[in-house]
């Protein structure tokens, strides 16, 4: 088997490198408090894309520093209460298109697709900005403090998107899953750790843990390229180089990955040099709930063949 970071049995004992800070839990704590006491402000406007079986609309929320967020919403034409799917795109990407989701809606869930602030959807980023400015978004806020973490108010809009959705009538709270890809992985395992409600979450190999392994690595590039770019325009001799990755701690989701109550199901690409494996399974080994996942050694940060199948199945089992 190709080896472009640890052997299995290694990756399987892996507990990461980047410091936690120490007052971590209460800065997410503290955050929670936060967003739980901004009212989403819920509003529905009807799709241009519609079916037969399903109801298309976007769904705008107010989230974390007065942001309006934006997320793709299809329900199924039924009165029954359904579960629902939270589903969370790359970095830099955007929700997917409307016909993508209704395989999901086929079996009887409802789906939200959140839109990235800043990214290549139609969800505002702080001061009303719509659309991109995607370029430096794990070091953005670095230098103003933990508070000021971009990724902070992502990991926020997350947990503002369940709630909102949880104001819908016919949502069963009691069934919420979670899913993305890269990016799309991480916010999967953040929304899970900060919502415990989520009762299954299938992330494919998350981005934004263990920063510090990927620096050792020598793959800040990329999407990790910021991390080389912050040094060398804010740190070029390091002085700071342990702050600087303790910071980082606060928004990375091995951190969090101890909250998570909710059964995962994993999807990982060993030649993976984009998010290397040990970071991923910096994050899954603290996860103390039902874990499991698939594994695929000859594959890196690309599609997974059969993996959407598998998750697919986790949650409709």
């Amino acid at each position: 088997m190709p080896l472009v970071d640890m052997p299995l049995r290694e990756l399987l004992a892996y507990e990461g490198v980047n410091p936690k800070p120490a007052d971590f839990d209460q800065y997410w704590n503290r955050a929670k408090t936060e967003i739980e006491a901004i009212d989403p402000e819920v509003t529905l406007v009807e799709a241009p894309f519609q079916c037969s079986f399903a109801n298309c609309y976007h769904f705008y929320y107010r989230s974390a520093g007065n942001a309006k967020i934006h997320a793709k919403y299809v329900q199924p034409k039924t009165a029954e209460k359904t579960p629902a799917v939270f589903m969370f795109h790359g970095y830099g990407g955007r929700s997917a298109e409307w016909s993508s989701l209704l395989n999901y809606v086929a079996a009887g869930f409802s789906v939200f697709y959140m839109d990235v602030r800043g990214q290549g959807g139609a969800s505002e980023d702080p001061g009303g900005v719509r659309g991109n400015t995607y370029r430096g978004h794990i070091i953005r806020g670095l230098g103003a403090g933990p508070d000021a973490l971009f990724y902070r108010s992502v990991f926020l809009d997350t947990v503002q998107l369940v709630r909102a959705a949880k104001t819908l009538p016919h949502i069963d709270k009691t069934q919420l899953m979670a899913t993305g890809w890269s990016q799309g992985g991480a916010l999967t395992l953040a929304c899970a750790a900060l919502v415990p409600e989520i009762k299954r979450l299938a992330p494919v190999y998350p981005f934004l843990s263990d920063y510090k392994r990927v620096w050792q690595m020598d793959l800040a590039v990329r999407s990790y390229k910021e991390l080389a770019d912050y040094f060398r325009s804010y740190d070029p001799q390091h002085k700071r180089h342990g702050e600087i990755f303790e910071r980082l701690g606060y928004i990375d989701v091995q951190h969090l990955a101890d909250r998570i109550q909710g059964d995962v199901l994993m999807g990982v690409g060993l030649m993976d040099t984009e998010c290397p494996p040990s970071t991923q399974f910096a994050a899954y080994n603290k996860i103390k709930a039902k874990k499991s996942y698939e594994l695929y050694p000859d594959f890196g940060h690309e599609h997974l063949p059969g993996m959407n199948d598998h998750i697919f199945r986790f949650f409709t089992s």
